[in-house]
């Protein structure tokens, strides 16, 4: 007979503990928009600015060329600080999300090893209850770690639909 304590007590552990890490996922996310959002606004804030200098220029002094050639420069840079804001923003939220997938790795081993752990305390209090290849006759309730294997290999993108 299965521990059914200790197997409500790793099941409530995983309740907690995936959502977590989808709520620190969903956090990441919408830091790093919020930080290309940011460099957007300062991007667009500095074109204008080139603007309303270009046209100062043009009015006051006449130097139709000077100011086009400045109001260049100046969006020229402001994309490129804007582009440099968002190379920024992309590798912190790589590296966040790189160690998030560490930690969603970590916790879906400890998933598959408690699916083991109780297979073989199934199999170890009735033996004679699967046909021959571990896998349970009559619909056990939880699935072999072979089968967990299989399905995530199919694709690891989606959630695993029994």
């Amino acid at each position: 007979m299965i521990d059914q304590a200790a197997a409500l007590g790793l099941i409530d552990e995983l309740r907690v503990a995936v959502p977590e890490e989808v709520r620190a996922a969903k956090r990441i996310n919408s830091e790093g928009e919020r930080i290309i959002e940011k460099a957007q606004e300062e991007a667009e804030r500095i074109v204008a600015r080139a603007q309303e200098q270009a046209a100062f220029l043009i009015d006051e002094r006449g130097l139709t060329q000077q100011a086009e050639a400045e109001s260049r420069r100046i969006i020229g840079e402001s994309q490129d600080e804007a582009e440099e804001v968002r190379r920024g923003a992309d590798e912190y939220a790589v590296s966040v999300l790189v160690g998030l997938e560490g930690e969603v790795v970590k916790t879906l081993q400890s998933i598959k090893k408690g699916i083991s752990l109780l297979d073989e305390r199934r199999a170890e209090i009735a033996p004679d209850t699967t046909d021959g290849a571990g896998v349970p006759n009559g619909g056990g309730w939880l699935a072999s770690a072979e089968e967990f294997d299989d399905d995530a290999e199919e694709d690891a993108s989606l959630p695993v639909q029994r």
